[in-house]
């Protein structure tokens, strides 16, 4: 498998972990032709603390299962924004506030937004 279509098989498997959690505006961009440090971001947000705990949570042990490296993850305890990096792809899950003030889809908007049923 190319490295290419294993990060779509993440993609397509952290999506679904997400939806299970019921993140809400769940968005990826693919970022190969803007930038080298992924292929491809996720960005979601959840309601609060506890949501966004859940949606990593489950996202972490659905890809762990899928047989995909354990991540690097950066502010889980605050929960405002936590990052979950496994190289090819980055998972962005924010709370609401802080997802409409950091706005990484207009920082990112040169990448090419895509649906998950195109992976």
């Amino acid at each position: 498998m190319s490295d290419n279509e294993r990060a779509k098989q993440m993609v397509k498997a952290a999506v679904k972990a997400m939806e299970d959690k019921k993140a809400e505006d769940i968005r990826i961009i693919d970022i190969r032709n803007v930038s080298v440090i992924s292929d491809y971001f996720i960005i979601a947000n959840g309601n609060n603390q506890n949501q966004v705990q859940a949606i990593v949570d489950n996202v972490d042990e659905q890809l762990h299962k899928a047989g995909f490296s354990e991540p690097k993850v950066e502010g889980y305890n605050t929960a405002s924004w936590v990052l979950l990096d496994y190289n090819d792809v980055i998972i962005h899950v924010f709370s609401k506030e802080d997802r409409l003030f950091y706005n990484l889809e207009r920082i990112w908007r040169d990448g090419k937004e895509i649906n998950a049923d195109e992976l």
